[in-house]
């Protein structure tokens, strides 16, 4: 199981299941040079303010929280919870397609397992740069 793909609460079917499986992998180990287990898990915005609650001591919502459970030098391996009900939002207020936010988010979260961080403007930057450009790669191979 490298990658994986679950819903916590949310009726929720994923495209380009398979596709993403194959990029995600081949993407995270090129830049990473280790190995990559990760499991998906969609779920509501309420599932997912509760982790944010009881893990990260935040009270509000997000659309993703990135999990890294273990890191050796040639293996990561962790858990992505995404919240569909953030990512349609999101989608409306920045008036792209529901399919380009939610891979967004999906990059979004191996980035962060890579080593991108987004705490400040310019790791904010370099963090959108990344996820607009495995966007366009994705796009571009399917």
């Amino acid at each position: 199981m490298a990658v994986s793909f679950t819903n916590a609460d949310v009726n929720f079917k994923l495209p380009s299941k398979t596709a993403l499986r194959k990029f995600i992998t081949t993407s995270f180990e090129t830049e990473a040079r280790k190995k990559l287990s990760v499991s998906y898990i969609f779920c509501s915005d309420e599932y997912l303010l509760r982790i944010n609650q009881d893990f990260l001591k935040h009270d509000y919502y997000t659309d993703i929280i990135t999990f890294p459970l273990s890191e050796t030098s040639k293996k990561v391996e962790a858990e992505i919870y995404i919240s569909i009900d953030r990512v349609k939002e999101n989608a409306l207020k920045l008036k792209v397609p529901f399919e380009q936010e939610l891979y967004r988010v999906i990059f979004h979260g191996v980035l962060h397992l890579i080593g991108y961080k987004d705490k400040t403007a310019s790791q904010k930057e370099a963090m959108r740069i990344a996820e607009e450009k495995w966007i366009k790669v994705f796009e571009k191979l399917n």
